[in-house]
């Protein structure tokens, strides 16, 4: 279970960053001509918090046997 729940950390946070960015007040901090979207702290500190949380998914990544399609398993 705690695997599991380590697994549920990094897509929330992700999602958590996303919605905090996509409700989040203007910025008034001189925005203009700048190339990075205008997010707040709050979707800043859920990016963050994501990241932190992405060995779990990285370990389990890096054991998943990779297959190769062959001919025969195609037909």
């Amino acid at each position: 279970m705690a695997g599991g729940l380590s697994l549920a950390a990094a897509p929330t946070f992700a999602l958590m960053a996303a919605l905090s960015a996509a409700f989040a007040p203007g910025m008034a901090i001189c925005a203009a001509g700048t190339a990075f979207p205008p997010i707040d702290a709050m979707a800043l500190m859920y990016v963050l918090m994501g990241f932190f949380h992405l060995p779990p998914w990285l370990a389990l990544l890096r054991n998943v046997p990779h297959r190769r399609i062959t001919q025969a398993e195609g037909d």
